[in-house]
């Protein structure tokens, strides 16, 4: 899986031996984790892929990444797709951060590079969802051009689309 870089942050591809030393919660070496990181976010995200690398092997257009910045290598989340895409070509984001790297716009720089990545490689858009309490959130998807699409008692879903991605990754 390629390397994905945006002004601050690089998205290193998870593979087995990153997910496994997440999921152990001791860093690889050459690795520097922010405080607070892995999370059970980023735990769940290392077994999903792990998961997926033994069923089917690697989830490559569509997998997870570790979020470091750029400045100083620090990991300070994880961002990714929960799977590929499904039959309508949209791929499912998600993302988070340890808690001294919020409020930066870390998590929505990521999540655009996500979606840049998505839309590169064929999807024809891209959903997550949010607590209806997580107010964060629900700016991050904004602010990476996600749209509210619906809500129930628990979630918030935002969606986004983009005309002609499936067309354009197939010609």
């Amino acid at each position: 899986m390629d390397l994905l870089t945006s002004e601050r942050l690089t998205l290193v591809p998870l593979d087995e031996e990153r997910a496994l030393a997440v999921l152990r919660g001791v860093p690889g070496s050459g690795c520097r984790w922010g405080d607070g990181y892995p999370g059970e976010g980023d735990r769940a995200g290392a077994r999903r892929f792990l998961r997926v690398l033994a069923e089917s092997g690697d989830p490559a257009p569509f997998g997870a990444y570790e979020i470091r910045r750029r400045r100083d290598g620090l990991t300070i989340g994880g961002a990714g797709f929960h799977g590929p895409a499904d039959a309508a070509g949209v791929v499912t984001v998600g993302y988070g951060l340890v808690p001294a790297a919020r409020g930066h716009g870390y998590a929505a720089e990521a999540l655009r590079a996500l979606l840049g990545h998505a839309r590169a490689h064929g999807a024809s858009g891209a959903a997550g969802d949010a607590d209806r309490e997580n107010t964060a959130s629900h700016r991050v998807m904004a602010a990476a051009g996600m749209r509210l699409v619906g809500e129930d008692e628990r979630l918030r879903y935002y969606a986004v689309t983009w005309a002609g991605a499936a067309q354009a990754a197939s010609s």
